[in-house]
């Protein structure tokens, strides 16, 4: 299964809620963040992406790494993506749609179920931001 890398972040308003994205032309919400161009460190590239997608200016050393995980990609039968994750607080009035973004959201843990999630965030990133979301699912931890 070919594989898809990127840069991906778990960011957070420091109430609770998570930010989501979905691009134009697809339905599943996932974390912001996007694949690395020639040369970028993750760092690099999610800083460029939170930029370019939600004009959102980030030192690439304010971003706190938190390991990389493999799934499904959402947008790529036959694909898997394999994402080295960050995690950022930040203000919610800081990011407006911009780029290839259709839609941002701001979610809290018991909305999961209203929304088209990507593979990425229900089986590793969202577990990460909601530590009580990994035993409420049934998996290990």
């Amino acid at each position: 299964m070919p594989d898809i890398h990127v840069s991906a972040a778990i960011i957070d308003d420091g109430a609770g809620r998570v930010l989501v994205v979905r691009k134009q032309g697809t339905t599943a919400f996932m974390q912001p963040g996007g694949k690395p161009e020639a040369g970028e460190s993750p760092a690099q590239t999610l800083a460029r992406e939170l930029d370019e997608e939600l004009g959102l200016r980030v030192d690439e050393h304010a971003l706190a790494p938190l390991g990389r995980f493999v799934s499904a990609a959402a947008n790529e039968p036959g694909h898997r993506v394999v994402a080295d994750a960050f995690s950022l607080t930040i203000d919610a009035d800081a990011v407006t749609v911009q780029a290839e973004l259709a839609e941002l959201r701001w979610i809290t843990a018991d909305q999961i179920g209203s929304l088209e999630l990507a593979p990425l965030s229900l089986e590793h990133l969202l577990p990460i931001a909601w530590p009580g979301l990994r035993q409420a699912q049934g998996t290990a931890g």
